[in-house]
């Protein structure tokens, strides 16, 4: 199959293009300032980190704490007091801060391929996932290339997941499962699916991993990012968790 390149993202300039890249996570329910992304681009790609003074994400909307290193390549949301947002995480959210639209990167089928590297603990995680930009509430279903919790990681070791949520997609059923694989998470590694319509299938190095028979039939967003748990790390512990994201790739 012949495949024509539409987008490639190298993280080789020193500040992400805001035209492309929203630096913060789902802003719309906080504020773009409250839910940014620490991060720098170094020669090897896009380092996405949680330092210690890293703030808690909606400490007074989520009901446990947790901190978020993330970017998205679409952005919108209605107007401030609205339910209009992207991937509400609970009932009764409105916005805070209304979002300008920005849809940088949101295909509509095709293979994408995301080559990264991560340091995680037992209480952070890393992923990548598609999911709908929510124009209409219910194109919200997602595409998840891959999911890493540090507690399922031993060594060489690690239980990589990857699938479809549904969310309030009718249309879609949840079709998600971690597996275990011999894989260093540390070392580059390129997550990819190929989207089709009704047919999702999922890579991890050019390895078929597995197939689902559905598929969101809209566009969807890429969101990376690195998440901490402070609740489950032990006194005295210090979070590590690093993102490193080398290339995004988009073809058709």
């Amino acid at each position: 199959m012949i495949r024509s390149t539409v987008f490639d993202e190298h993280f080789d300039q020193p500040v992400l293009d805001p035209a492309v890249w929203t630096t913060s996570y789902l802003p719309a329910w906080s504020s773009r300032a409250a839910a940014a992304a620490t991060y720098a681009v170094e020669d090897d790609g896009l380092h996405l980190t949680i330092p210690a003074d890293h703030p808690l994400w909606c400490p007074d909307l989520h009901t446990t704490p947790l901190r978020v290193s993330a970017v998205q390549s679409g952005n919108w949301s209605g107007p401030v007091g609205s339910s209009r947002g992207q991937q509400p995480f609970r009932d009764g959210l409105v916005v805070r801060e209304e979002q300008p639209t920005v849809l940088g990167f949101t295909p509509h089928h095709g293979r994408v391929e995301v080559t990264c590297s991560a340091r995680i603990q037992p209480w952070s995680m890393f992923s990548a996932w598609m999911v709908g930009i929510e124009d209409e509430p219910d194109r919200c279903g997602e595409i998840c290339l891959v999911e890493v919790f540090g507690d399922a990681v031993d060594g060489h070791r690690a239980a990589v997941g990857s699938g479809i949520h549904p969310f309030r997609d009718p249309r879609l059923v949840e079709e998600f499962s971690a597996e275990a694989m011999t894989i260093d998470v540390t070392q580059p590694h390129r997550y990819a699916i190929d989207w089709q319509p009704g047919r999702v299938e999922f890579f991890v190095d050019d390895e078929r991993m597995r197939v689902c028979a559905q598929a969101p039939d809209y566009p969807l967003q890429l969101i990376l990012g690195v998440f901490d748990f402070p609740d489950r790390r032990p006194a005295g512990e210090v979070a590590v968790a690093e993102l490193a994201v080398h290339r995004v790739r988009g073809t058709r």
